[in-house]
């Protein structure tokens, strides 16, 4: 999308797929967020925010949504718990390697399959 406002770097990568990890939680996706920020040589400037639906909505939808604030834009994880599916884009101003994200990501969800694309 280089034709709006390309004087701005922006980077998006876009990791879903299905997990095998087990107690996947409110705790375990704030472990992620260490590792990724950690892995990928970003900087926070507050805690991660986690969510979980905690009974509202469709059954098959229950889950998490965390996000964590980059000095240089943020993370955002869906996981959707009954399905064994997840959603992580890493949106920066800031030049990171995806194949490490893509790795880092898929090793700690432990993704059986999974798919991924970046903008």
């Amino acid at each position: 999308m280089p034709r709006i406002a390309p004087e701005i770097f922006r980077k998006r990568l876009l990791i879903e797929g299905y997990f095998a990890r087990q107690g996947l939680d409110a705790a375990a996706i704030r472990e992620y967020f260490t590792l990724i920020t950690s892995r990928l040589g970003l900087r926070t400037y507050g805690e991660p925010i986690v969510h979980a639906t905690s009974g509202q909505g469709k059954a098959a939808n229950q889950g998490y949504d965390a996000f964590v604030p980059l000095i240089d834009s943020g993370i955002y994880v869906c996981v959707w718990s009954a399905r064994a599916f997840a959603s992580v884009i890493l949106y920066t101003c800031t030049e990171f390697d995806d194949a490490e994200a893509i790795e880092a990501t898929r090793g700690f969800f432990e993704l059986t399959e999974w798919d991924t694309a970046s903008f």
